[in-house]
């Protein structure tokens, strides 16, 4: 997703300001202006679960309402927002037991079934991502979806770059093999 535009960023700067004071109009402009992109990073997340990635954009809406006097403006608003639903949908992902080494068991790959995968497939494509174990689900998204760098995985999920590689190639094959892709 491309940056927001300088005139964006100073308008979300000065409801950043107002919200800051108390100004829940200012707050609901700024939730308008970003929901659909925290919900989508959350979304793939969670593994294509919407009950999971709405209750975790509501909670990085809250959690901002909270911190927001702590904002410093080192970053867009945009972006320090992102990283905190990020950083909460990664929290959701260690508190529900995600080993960082732990892979799917191949005996569990669902059936790709008759129908070979194309592009226009996108709910195949979402269950087999979302049925990715998910630390591995997790690397794939901030890397091919959201465009994060392999060190910068690596130090939000508290890994090796090279452990963020590998989990990356993992997911890749898994993904090939459920959609029925050959190598």
């Amino acid at each position: 997703m491309p940056p927001p535009a300088p005139a964006a960023e100073s308008h979300d700067m000065d409801d950043v300001r107002a919200a800051a004071a108390g100004d829940r109009q200012a707050f609901h402009r700024l939730y308008r202006a970003h929901v659909d992109r925290v919900y989508g990073a959350v979304y793939r997340l969670a593994g294509y679960d919407h009950a999971r990635a709405e209750d975790l954009t509501q909670e990085a809406f809250v959690r901002a309402w909270q911190k927001l006097s702590g904002f410093r403006g080192d970053s867009s608003f945009g972006t320090w927002l992102y990283r905190l639903a990020v950083n909460l949908a990664l929290m959701d992902i260690r508190s529900r037991g995600a080993d960082p080494v732990t892979m799917m068991d191949e005996d569990y790959i669902p059936d790709r079934g008759d129908t070979p995968f194309c592009a226009a497939e996108r709910e195949e494509l979402e269950r087999a991502i979302g049925n990715l174990p998910p630390r591995a689900r997790a690397v794939l998204v901030l890397h091919d979806v959201e465009g994060w760098r392999h060190e910068e995985i690596g130090a939000e999920l508290g890994m090796a770059v090279g452990s963020s590689k590998a989990q990356l190639h993992r997911a890749r094959g898994l993904l090939r093999k459920v959609l029925g892709e050959r190598s």
